[in-house]
């Protein structure tokens, strides 16, 4: 399990992992935008960093959009596709998660 259903709320900070890939460990983060989860690599699609200003905070003022601190890609945070910024129509990469029974499970 990646966290409660409780921990993600509309719009609110998301909750780091980390993932297992080719060539070692990776961060990734699950977010909750209109009722629905969605998890990603925590790495830019422009420059390979992580998105977070702060452990967490992937949202935004509006909180309608994903953004990177670094440099200000935004992304929509229910396809992780690139809206305004350098990285304009790059993408997160998408990670399979499902809700169910109060948690949110990394799915494969």
């Amino acid at each position: 399990m990646i966290c409660t259903s409780a921990e993600l709320q509309d719009g609110g900070d998301g909750v780091r992992f980390t993932v297992v890939r080719p060539g070692g460990e990776r961060a990734a983060f699950v977010v909750r935008f209109d009722g629905k989860v969605y998890a990603y690599l925590n790495r830019c699609a422009h420059v390979p960093i992580e998105l977070d200003w702060l452990p967490g905070r992937f949202f935004d003022d509006s909180r309608r959009y994903l953004i990177c601190a670094t440099h200000g890609a935004m992304y929509a945070p229910d396809s992780g596709r690139c809206v305004a910024g350098p990285c304009r129509n790059g993408r997160l990469e998408v990670l399979p998660v499902v809700e169910c029974d109060g948690g949110v499970f990394l799915v494969g």
